[in-house]
């Protein structure tokens, strides 16, 4: 059956269908083999260049013919070498072509044809090969569907320099998985190509460089493997740097730079090591400089950004390395005014590349802002920088969009940026539209950065506030991504802390009790974290704890109740134990602990609990329901005197902790917002952790 183009094209291309490609198909099924053969010589070289032509001999019918006489035995092997060069020339014509070919189940054909003993039939059936998995509409898992292939292929390797090639380019386009990657370690890839390295073909170690970028990306195991391998007696890092050096073509620098990079990432390397700090973020910073061509700058930026993400010493380092925050400024600048009037080529490339080149800087600007106060204000204090990231969030490209908030996000975490450029230039106007109908990728991250704004010391708190907000994060609370869950309940909490009544009412009536407490059960321990939070800072002030607990007690104690009895982590019940002494400094409210004495047994339970934090909670929760100065106190004392209460409080007088020892000693003053001891003194109750950590996907 003939493989028939895409309906639009195929009419398109019938219309041109010509007696000469009628005649090339003709002659693949003359009964002279040696006629067949000069047919297939002949359109070959018709075909060279030729995409109509190509396309005409595809609707004619010639693959399917093709491919027979690819496996037939009794072909001579220059007439099957032939064909498998006209079969790889058809592969490099439009992507309908390459679709054509996979519908004609080529690459199942070539494959079986590896198993010829003959070198030149193999290298022709590699190269179509490599010409059709290198192609965007290839579905690469069609390599792994046959379980012998893979070791095939690595059995080939040695054959020659083009085999080799071919093989590791096959290779580097197919790895897209870990599964993928897995797969190839299993089958010896490292072992089996780290020799190619060293190959005197630059092509071999080009390809085999790709190959181990993408086996290393994100992948523990053959990282840890490749840092301990040796080639010609050097280590596989040592060869990485050397194809670093400036002499080098830039695209084994930048792919060397990504190998090091993915396998310090994936803690093979040391982020101090040398031959990262002396030889991979300098390499990096220096392809993102204008002698650079566009595409290698947008390639160097991202992956230094990656390189640095999680660590704050590389991140100062780069900030102070070849004035990479200004430089990166330049990023934005495309396409030129200058292009634009002397050369419509050189606008076409920049137009094309512009979004790239925005989508990676604010990348490298969210990774170097992430940590560090100095680099963040160096940041904003660039060229229209802030006015930049505010157009970046309503860009046509999705990437871009995604990269400027993630930007946004990261000089959120700053309060002085909270306070005066995100304030100067009302970032929560685009970011609350960018907020509506956006993919789920951009609604995190955006959702994320409004948590910060949320903040009480930001002063776009009020109007965000006045935007109707609370609807919308009431709706990412029942969203079906633990993210969107978690940014919505923690953008809550933070709306909540130190509000006034009026806003913690509305956020009670909009989320809904059956909402609240269906996240007090969430299989999340993020969501349930955070929805416990928000609970606390509900139940602050006296008037508010005992309004909401008139409202809701009976609902709240229950959960309070489920959680302290199921298996939950310390934090989970330090912080619900919080909530109780809460609930014990209402006037009326701390009733609902006095008369419950299965709530008291708990909290005594937890006063002689073996973890500090979690005796810490119990006891603050006591001291606020025996605080002198508060009707009824003797009462309660007398109460709690005869569960044991003041036995277990005389016990922790001798407790080696000093806060557990002073809080058992004296009487808490009632405190709304008790924060155990984080080690962040300085920041008031849960304000550090409303500080989101960086959300993004590798690059």
């Amino acid at each position: 059956m003939a493989c028939l183009l895409e309906a639009p094209l195929r009419i398109s291309v019938l219309s041109e269908v010509t007696a000469t490609s009628r005649h090339y198909v003709d002659r693949l099924f003359d009964p002279d083999p040696q006629k067949v053969l000069q047919g297939v010589i002949d359109m070959k070289n018709a075909v060279i260049g030729n995409n109509k032509q190509k396309a005409n001999l595809i609707v004619l019918g010639a693959v399917p013919r093709l491919l027979y006489l690819l496996q037939q035995s009794s072909s001579s092997l220059e007439l099957r070498t032939e064909c498998a060069v006209v079969l790889g020339s058809l592969a490099m014509g439009t992507e309908n072509n390459i679709k054509s070919l996979v519908d004609c189940h080529i690459i199942p054909a070539l494959l079986q044809g590896l198993l010829c003993p003959e070198l030149i039939f193999i290298e022709a059936c590699l190269r179509c090969l490599r010409t059709v998995f290198i192609s965007p509409v290839t579905p690469v898992q069609l390599l792994y569907t046959d379980p012998t292939v893979i070791p095939h292929l690595m059995s080939l390797l040695s054959r020659s320099q083009r085999t080799q090639e071919y093989i590791t380019q096959i290779f580097s386009h197919c790895c897209k998985t870990p599964e993928h990657q897995t797969v190839l370690f299993n089958h010896g890839a490292i072992q089996n190509i780290a020799p190619l390295l060293i190959s005197p073909s630059y092509k071999v170690r080009m390809q085999a460089l790709k190959c181990f970028s993408v086996l290393a990306y994100e992948n523990t195991q053959v990282s840890m493997t490749l840092v301990n391998v040796l080639v010609d007696g050097e280590l596989l890092s040592q060869v990485f740097v050397r194809m670093m050096q400036r002499d080098q073509p830039i695209e084994m620098q930048l792919t060397a730079a990504k190998c090091l990079t993915y396998m310090c990432r994936a803690g093979a390397i040391r982020t101090d090591d040398s031959c990262i700090v002396l030889k991979t973020l300098p390499c990096l910073v220096r392809m993102c400089s204008k002698e650079h061509l566009l595409e290698e700058r947008v390639e160097g930026a991202e992956t230094l950004a990656y390189l640095m993400e999680p660590d704050v010493e590389l991140q100062r380092i780069a900030s102070t390395t070849d004035h990479l925050v200004a430089m990166l400024a330049d990023y934005f600048k495309y396409p030129s005014s200058v292009s634009a009037i002397t050369d419509i080529k050189r606008l076409d490339h920049d137009l094309k590349h512009a979004h790239e080149l925005r989508q990676a800087a604010f990348k490298l600007y969210a990774s170097l802002g992430s940590n560090d106060e100095d680099i963040r204000k160096k940041i904003t204090e660039t060229e229209n920088m802030m006015d930049r990231i505010v157009s970046g969030l309503s860009e046509s490209s999705i990437k871009v969009r995604l990269a400027a908030v993630r930007c946004l996000h990261s000089l959120s975490r700053s309060v002085q940026q909270l306070r005066t450029s995100f304030h100067d230039h009302a970032v929560w106007k685009p970011l609350m539209k960018l907020l509506q109908n956006a993919p789920d990728e951009v609604l995190v991250m955006a959702s994320s950065t409004l948590c910060n704004l949320l903040l009480e010391f930001s002063p776009s708190k009020e109007p965000i506030l006045e935007s109707g907000v609370i609807e919308l994060l009431c709706s990412l609370t029942q969203s079906d991504s633990p993210a969107l869950r978690v940014n919505g309940i923690w953008a809550l909490m933070n709306m909540a802390f130190q509000a006034d009544q009026k806003v913690k009412v509305e956020i009670v009536r909009c989320l809904g009790t059956e909402q609240l407490f269906r996240l007090l059960s969430d299989p999340d321990t993020n969501v349930l974290m955070k929805t416990l939070g928000l609970l606390r800072n509900l139940l602050s002030t006296r008037p508010h704890i005992d309004q909401i607990m008139s409202s809701h007690g009976k609902q709240i104690m229950q959960a309070v109740t489920l959680i302290l009895e199921a298996e939950h982590s310390i934090e989970v019940k330090e912080q619900t134990l919080c909530i109780l002494a809460n609930i014990a400094d209402g006037n009326t409210a701390k009733e609902l602990i006095m008369t419950n004495d299965d709530m008291l047994q708990k909290i005594k339970y937890y006063m002689g609990h073996s973890n500090v934090k979690l005796q810490l909670a119990a006891t603050f929760c006591i001291s606020n329901l025996i605080w002198n100065e508060e009707d009824g106190s003797q009462e309660r004392q007398d109460k709690l005197r005869e569960m044991g209460f003041v036995d277990i409080l005389h016990k922790l007088t001798q407790s080696s902790d000093p806060n557990l020892s002073d809080s058992s000693l004296t009487p808490a003053p009632p405190r709304c917002f008790w924060t155990p001891d984080s080690g962040d003194s300085g920041l008031r109750d849960l304000d550090y952790e409303h500080f989101l950590p960086d959300k993004s996907l590798p690059a």
